[in-house]
């Protein structure tokens, strides 16, 4: 860049005389930033000084002041009176020929012909460490000839006031007189890329993780809250990725003739990552830089062209939450203890508002007729599941305290009523509840959902999740406590009576069936087999990432030139979904399953394809050989009534191990088409101005979506709900890094008189030290890295021989055990769904320790002994 000219009303950009009260907050910033070294455009400031000789030589200032004082904060139409007339007074002035000679010499210096330069507004009440004031002057991009940056110039001048501007400092007492607006003009970064980091942690204040969010284009569709960005967090010492969101990005802002527009992101792009995991530890490189040279966590503006970044704004972040906050976890009134138990476990993160006033109450009517059959409605007086900090919990303070007492006495009349229960726990899940939930879903699939009113759609989604929550109850009292009492009544009489030294353990003797997630993970295996006889789609399967495939999956334009076997790909793959696509992550259906995003499962199959994992045909084949010959063995040795007793266990055993894994992989049955119906609720509710994005539908709470509903049905205008959505997603972002206690109080809480931290198959109440205990579910012992799994969008994260740590562990996990060395989990228990599948793969795991996600961080060294049930802390 050339040196502008020596004079008070422009300077270079990182001179030493750019201060606060000479170019504003950004231009100080950005002064500040240039002066370091850091990449920012090039580009000049026009000072204050400037913006007070073109207020001087028109004669402004009284009729300014005089304007501004008619404004009250609180009476917007006095706010647009005043800015209307002060804008006038800008439009009619004229910019002093001297000053625009500088400006004009200064833009020229910039480049050949008319670069396309930024033109952005800096005053001096702003980007301040107590207040930021952000966006409350304008920014134009994407200006040509010395002409038009004249004019932008003076629009920027111009809106120091605007009604928004007036109004935000009298609200925080800036007086009229003292502020004044300098110029930043910059050029333009032609971003592939844009977004903004956070040196820390917005919502939660960690100081050790920063967060990125990343869109396509220009970043003011982040900055005007056009786009949903991609959010990843990374560690600020390593530069690892650690969790990783990616958003569905509809609209960018591009340039355009006249300045930028907002076009269609293409179809390809939306789910695909717009930062990859490196190119976030470059950006995070550069942000702990800014970070150590303002001695405080910042706010920054990037942007990435061509391979590069480009720093275009850094202030400090304003409200950072304070270290160390913790949450209250006071029982609610009435209530003397309660559990994260049952269903619960399905539900690791705090609930979405939708789910947890609607899912919650339908499970707990679905209880409550379970618990009439039985007699004993009245150890539930109230609703068993509610939540605390937004985490589910059941309540069990019916079967504590005096109300023990008087169910003592029944407990004889529930012995039959529960053993009738159980003899029919299998048809009770096949012939009623599941054909109830196929029933359920199947009157809407293939409906046209555009035709149906709002209240239509929501009367089948309420429909859906009761049959849901009918499936669950069934399963929960019939299919999975046989599954838990037949094989673990086999494994200990066959430990007992049976078993030689050295001979099989009994859970030899329940490996290498079928089940549906052992389905599952065969028919990825197969596709991806399929997919290597394809050169074309395999070199192009195994450049991609999961999610640029995932992203050009349901076009049936090959993603490339000579991809062939791309729509045979895509018929194969959309096969495998319908049939296991609706497993679930997680109960609430807030969370995206495969059905709807395929990246997670396209992760297994590209690791299928590399040949990073084994093949399960072959481990299943080679389970049930070890299994019948342990079988036959024992046949030879064991004659008359031992022999009937051990077969008659083993049996029992063998049926309902593999239906446990089956019904658990049926909960989500209904999910895929749920979330079809709640979008669609959620598509409208963004029409009409309700909602800014159709996913909000699941920050709202169920009146609420009734309310709306109506008013969509009744054409009246509904309530704007888009901050109260803002608050309660960062309200939920703050509670899931909290670990919820399992067991409330922590200390004291009894079920039928018997410690309940003793039953629950988890330990949040442990000591910090270098060992974390939990349930030894699966034998063996394995010291490797870990990984921290939070979902399904941090799959791609797992590498082969990573020791999985997760809270817990569902079907749809199933395809990283395939890679896994070990298994940790937060929660769970010798018979959960973890524990099997581990056993399936000959990995070792420990399972229930409440706190593993929290103490265990990714990429350290870990030991999991299986047969002790202890995680050793490496450094």
């Amino acid at each position: 860049m050339g040196t502008a000219p020596a004079n008070p009303f422009v300077l270079q950009l990182d001179s030493p005389e750019a201060t606060l009260a000479q170019v504003g907050g950004k231009g100080a910033s950005l002064a500040r930033l240039a002066a370091a070294g850091m990449p920012v455009p090039p580009g000049f400031q026009i000072t204050t000084h400037a913006y007070g000789r073109f207020v001087d030589e028109n004669q402004l200032a009284n009729p300014i002041l005089a304007a501004a004082a008619q404004a009250r904060a609180d009476d917007p139409a006095t706010l647009d009176r005043a800015s209307a007339q002060i804008q006038t007074l800008f439009a009619q002035g004229t910019m002093p020929s001297d000053l625009a000679a500088l400006i004009r010499q200064a833009y020229s210096d910039l480049g050949n012909g008319d670069p396309a330069v930024a033109v952005r507004s800096s005053a001096t009440a702003e980007d301040l460490p107590e207040l930021s004031f952000a966006g409350q002057q304008e920014t134009y991009l994407n200006v040509r000839d010395g002409d038009r940056v004249l004019a932008a110039v003076q629009r920027c001048w111009a809106s120091l006031w605007t009604a928004r501007a007036i109004g935000y400092r009298a609200r925080q007492g800036f007086p009229a007189d003292e502020v004044r607006l300098a110029v930043v003009v910059q050029q333009l970064v032609p971003a592939e890329v844009a977004g903004i980091l956070f040196t820390a942690n917005p919502l939660t204040g960690a100081r050790d993780e920063m967060m990125v969010n990343a869109s396509w284009g220009l970043g003011e569709a982040i900055v005007g809250g056009l786009v949903t960005p991609d959010t990843l967090l990374v560690n600020k010492t390593t530069g690892i990725v650690t969790s990783q969101e990616i958003a569905e990005k509809e609209v960018m802002t591009v340039p355009s003739l006249d300045g930028t527009g907002e076009e269609p992101v293409p179809t390809g792009k939306r789910r695909q990552a717009a930062l990859q995991p490196q190119q976030a530890a470059e950006l995070a490189r550069l942000g702990a830089q800014i970070e150590q040279l303002y001695g405080r966590p910042m706010d920054i503006e990037w942007a990435l062209h061509r391979g590069r970044f480009f720093i275009l704004q850094a202030r400090p972040i304003t409200a950072l939450p304070e270290l160390g906050a913790t949450l209250n976890w006071e029982l609610p009134r009435g209530v003397r203890c309660c559990a994260r138990a049952n269903v619960i476990e399905l539900m690791p993160d705090p609930l979405s508002p939708l789910f947890a006033t609607l899912a919650l109450p339908l499970w707990d009517e679905e209880l409550r007729e379970l618990l009439r059959f039985l007699g004993m409605a009245s150890v539930m007086p109230r609703p068993a599941l509610f939540t605390i900090n937004d985490y589910a919990y059941f309540d069990y303070s019916g079967v504590t305290g005096t109300r023990m007492l008087l169910v003592l006495p029944r407990l004889i009349l529930l012995v039959p009523r529960l053993i009738a229960l159980y003899i029919r726990g299998r048809a009770r899940w096949v012939d009623e509840a599941r054909p109830r939930y196929i029933n359920a879903v199947a009157e809407w699939a293939g409906r046209d959902l555009s035709a149906a009113s709002t209240a239509q759609l929501l009367a089948g989604a309420r429909a859906i999740v009761r049959a849901a929550a009918s499936h669950y109850v069934a399963i929960e009292s019939g299919i999975l406590p046989l599954a838990r009492m037949n094989e673990s009544l086999f494994t200990n009489v066959h430990n007992r009576l049976f078993r030689r030294k050295g001979g099989p353990a009994g859970l030899t003797f329940l490996l290498g069936f079928d089940s549906t997630p052992i389905r599952a993970e065969k028919s990825l295996y197969d596709l991806a087999m399929w997919a290597h006889t394809q050169p074309g789609l395999a070199d192009y399967l195994t450049r991609a990432t999961g999610a640029e495939i995932a992203a050009a999956y349901p076009s049936d334009a090959g993603p490339v030139d000579g991809v062939e076997g791309w729509n045979e790909f895509r018929r194969r793959f959309a096969d495998h979904l319908d049939r296991f696509g609706h497993a679930i992550y997680d109960l609430d259906f807030a969370k995206s399953l495969a059905a709807d995003d395929p990246a997670p499962l396209i992760a297994a199959l590209k690791c299928f394809l590399a040949g990073q994992a084994r093949n399960p045909h072959q481990r299943q084949a080679e389970a049930a050989a070890v299994r019948e010959r342990a079988t036959q063995a024992l046949r030879a040795r064991l004659k008359g009534m031992r022999w009937w007793l051990f077969r008659s266990l083993l049996q029992a055993a063998q049926r309902y191990a593999p239906l446990r894994e089956d019904a658990l992989a049926d909960v989500g049955l209904g999910w895929p088409l749920l979330r079809r119906l709640l979008r669609e609720v959620g598509r409208r509710l963004v029409a009409a101005g309700t909602l800014a994005e159709r996913d909000e539908v699941f920050w709202l709470k169920w009146d609420e979506v009734e309310t709306a509903a109506a008013a969509l049905d009744a054409g009246t205008p509904g309530l704007d709900y888009r901050r109260a959505v803002a608050e309660r997603r960062a309200l939920w972002e703050r509670e899931r890094m909290a670990t919820p206690p399992v067991v409330l109080p922590i200390r004291g809480a009894r079920f039928f008189g018997i410690d309940l931290n003793r039953l629950l198959p988890a330990l949040t109440d442990q000591a910090a030290g270098a060992t974390i205990k939990g349930i030894g579910t699966s034998p063996g012992r394995v010291t490797g890295a870990a990984r921290v799994i939070h979902g399904p969008a941090e799959f791609n994260q797992m590498r082969q021989g990573d020791i999985l740590v997760a809270k817990i562990t569902t079907p749809a996990w199933t395809p990283l055990f395939a890679l896994a060395s070990g298994v940790v989990t937060d929660v769970g228990g010798p018979l959960s769904h973890g524990s099997i599948v581990a056993r399936e793969y000959h990995i070792p795991a420990v399972l229930g320790t409440g706190v593993a996600t929290e103490r265990i961080r990714s990429g350290q060294q870990i030991t999991v002994d299986g047969d002790g049930g202890v995680v050793a802390l490496g450094r």
